[in-house]
């Protein structure tokens, strides 16, 4: 079998799998976050906490909710960290710098899992499980809680009520992110990945010399870390390790994971506002810009052209083997076009071409399908910027899902889609002006600009992916590509439930003839332009000076 039609089927593997879980998938979420019942254990969390998960809240007191629970979760694993060298467990590691600490902390709470560090030279199992691990949950479960408070606005009217915050976390990470983790650990463990707890052991290599190798619970906390969008690896070689992904067919499970949650809270939308073919319509831009992508990436790795491309059958360097270049491709777009960040080969040993496909599906936002719950709220807030323009176009106050789209909304909405762009290029351009971040860089010209124009990109959008090549464990770095993860993360969520809480209030508006039918196929196309030219009105001066450049002059 040549090697593009292996990854052709794996990709058509791939799409019937996510389909056949869609409509059941979506139909049990619409149900978790509408239900009025709560069960035994979830009654047990709310009174250990103190909340009462029958009162109803306002955008205000949710977003607050939103940020006390993510600063304390900061705080806790921040202190985990600086004290690791006195735990249990810690396999004799010691504890973790200032500076890395801070940036570990807010990376994971943040969802995003960037990592200036070797996982198995530095975190011992406390600090994996009991920190890391936890946080691969709590924070999955609050980016679908803000997205399930956004659709609330959309449903609601004359209320501007968006549910209760902690029954929203708890209910998403009891009900869906735990027994799906516990299933995919499983199947995980049966595909060769290693779960224990075991210390460090010295392994023989072959030609002489030894290397030191440490276990842990790397099934479970590889099944959430792909499930809830997060990316942090237990080793440094992230995915592309044997003991985090051994095979073809755990390759396939973890990109499965990576897409299902986000593509099934389409249809959990349509469930919520009462209307299944707005949530097809939302689906229909995400797969087509998923698709899309995926294809262009594999034909760039296969077809590049020069004698080694050829004799290796495309652009092999930098990936594994065992999933060759169709399985990479794959894992390479999954992961950027959401807010995963996992790795299963290094994107700095992607053609110039490829390289730029990894990086422009961040900057689209990560919408497609992108992050756990960031995703949907990310796309509908183009949906409302799309509904806007539709707008301008035939001189008509714009709506949708029966609510009017005024000066506020669209205030919102626009600064939503700012702020991450202002985040990355301004801290890039800093980082570039001053003397020593450029010390980091392993390559000089065009690839070495886009090692740091794709670090801030990882980190303000919350992906978490290297592009391999940058020394990033530098006082700089951690320090601001830290700030970057919480900024990104937390100043967007502030937009989206000040959002949320407008639409809420509003009564409803009826359908009349001229108005803009999002469910149809013409509004998906609208949707699709309007993000590419976002995005490229944006990012193309920069990306034309990185990867765009490189692939030019190969």
């Amino acid at each position: 079998m040549s090697p593009v039609l292996a990854g052709v089927l794996q990709l058509l593997a791939l799409m019937a799998a996510l389909a056949l879980v869609y409509r059941p998938l979506g139909d049990y979420m619409a149900q978790v976050y509408s239900s009025e019942k709560h069960l035994r254990v979830e009654k047990w969390i709310y009174k250990a906490i103190g909340a009462d998960p029958n009162t109803e809240m306002r955008w205000t007191a949710y977003l607050r909710g939103v940020l006390a629970f993510s600063a304390v979760g900061v705080l806790f694993l921040y202190l985990l960290q600086r004290v690791q060298g006195s735990l249990p467990g810690s396999l004799g590691f010691a504890s973790i710098d200032p500076d890395q600490a801070f940036n570990t902390a807010a990376s994971f709470v943040a969802n995003t899992n960037w990592q200036s560090y070797y996982g198995e030279q530095a975190m011992g199992h406390v600090v994996q499980t009991a920190g890391l691990a936890v946080q691969n949950f709590v924070s999955a479960a609050v980016g679908i809680a803000v997205a399930v408070a956004l659709v609330r606005g959309f449903a609601r009217s004359r209320t501007g009520e968006l549910g209760n915050f902690w029954s929203d976390l708890v209910r998403g990470t009891v009900r869906i992110l735990v027994p799906i983790s516990v299933i995919g650990a499983i199947l995980l463990v049966a595909c060769g990945a290693i779960q224990n707890f075991s210390g460090i052991h010295e392994v023989g290599q072959f030609g002489g010399g030894s290397q030191q190798w440490n276990g842990g619970a790397v099934a479970s906390q590889e099944a959430i870390k792909e499930l809830g969008t997060n990316g942090g690896g237990y080793f440094n070689a992230n995915s592309a390790h044997p003991f985090e992904n051994p095979n073809g067919l755990s390759n396939l499970l973890e990109i499965f994971l990576i897409l299902v949650i986000p593509f099934a809270l389409t249809r959990t939308f349509g469930r919520l506002v009462g209307n299944v073919r707005q949530g097809y319509a939302i689906l229909g831009t995400m797969v087509l810009i998923w698709v899309s992508f995926t294809a262009l990436m594999m034909w760039t790795e296969f077809a590049h052209p020069g004698e080694a491309f050829q004799q290796a059958g495309g652009a092999m360097e930098g990936k594994e083997t065992r999933f060759g270049i169709g399985g990479s491709a794959i894992f390479a777009v999954a992961t950027t076009l959401t807010s995963t960040g996992a790795v299963n080969s290094f994107h700095s040993s992607y053609t110039g071409f490829g390289g730029g496909i990894t990086m422009l599906g961040m900057q689209l936002g990560e919408i497609a399908p992108g992050g756990v719950g960031s995703g949907l709220y990310g796309m509908l807030i183009m949906a409302i910027i799309a509904v806007f323009l539709a707008g301008l176009m035939v001189g008509r106050t714009p709506e949708y899902l029966g609510k009017k789209i005024g000066t506020r909304e669209i205030k919102l909405a626009a600064c939503y889609i700012l702020v991450t762009p202002a985040l990355v290029l301004g801290f890039t351009a800093v980082a570039l002006a001053l003397p020593t971040p450029g010390n980091s860089m392993t390559n000089s010209g065009a690839h070495g600009f886009s090692e740091i124009l794709y670090a801030y990109t990882s980190g303000a959008n919350n992906n978490g992916s290297a592009f391999a090549g940058l020394n990033a464990d530098t006082q700089w770095f951690n320090s601001t590509i830290g700030l970057a993860m919480l900024l990104g993360r937390f100043l967007p969520m502030v937009f989206v439930l000040a959002l949320a809480g407008s639409l809420a209030e509003q009564r409803p508006v009826p359908a009349t003839l001229g108005t803009l039918r999002t469910e149809k196929p013409l509004f998906t196309g609208l949707l699709v332009g309007t993000i590419l030219i976002l995005t490229g009105l944006t990012y193309f001066p920069a990306l034309a000076l990185g990867p765009l450049a490189e692939g030019l002059a190969s």
